[in-house]
């Protein structure tokens, strides 16, 4: 992305507010292929945040859901193993999140009420007071055509994907019908 386009303004504007002060937290959503890696990747680079991933909490293919879920499970308790989807299960190792650096949580189904509350009990953990100016907590969803998603998810992951975007589709379909992120989020960015 470039200087002068929307997407850099906005990782700018929301760098600054994750490099200022106490940590701060984003949290981007959309469907599959609508560049929430690629931004998250793009931001924390440009901030110093570290990004949770929600593609490590989700158990499988069929596990969109459950993933989503896990989100405030993971702040709450500063951890999680990531999943390995080659070997189909979660990994031995643990990955601690700092509540001393900014955080992007990304993926589809991070825009969630349980999961917003879940980011503020993780910066008031961490230290912040309402009497000082609270850490920044930003919501994203972002939107992009059906077709350019497919051509990117399936550029990104090829054929592991190309079996399980219908089914993912769908799950995608009832995850926003059941928690209406785009009703909960700061902005929305077209991708």
């Amino acid at each position: 992305m470039s200087a002068g386009n929307p997407g850099a303004r906005l990782r700018a504007r929301l760098s600054g507010n994750l490099g200022a002060g106490e940590p701060g937290v984003v949290l981007i959503d959309g469907r599959s292929g609508s560049g929430k890696t690629t931004f998250a990747a793009q931001l924390a680079e440009e901030s110093g945040a570290q990004i949770l991933h929600l593609e490590d909490l989700y158990p499988g293919w069929d596990g969109l859901a459950a993933g989503s879920r896990a989100v405030a499970d993971v702040l709450r308790a500063g951890e999680y193993r990531g999943y390995d989807w080659l070997a189909g299960d979660f990994g031995d190792g643990w990955v601690a999140l700092d509540p001393a650096r900014p955080l992007v949580i990304e993926g589809c189904g991070a825009v969630t009420a349980r999961n917003l509350r879940a980011v503020r009990d993780f910066i008031a953990s961490a230290g912040s007071t309402v009497a000082r100016t609270p850490a920044p907590v930003r919501s994203l969803w972002l939107e992009c055509p059906a077709p350019l998603r497919r051509q990117r998810a399936l550029a990104r992951d090829g054929e592991i994907f190309a079996p399980h975007w219908d089914s993912w589709a769908a799950q995608e379909e009832t995850q926003i019908a059941a928690e209406r992120p785009i009703a909960l989020v700061d902005e929305i960015v077209h991708t």
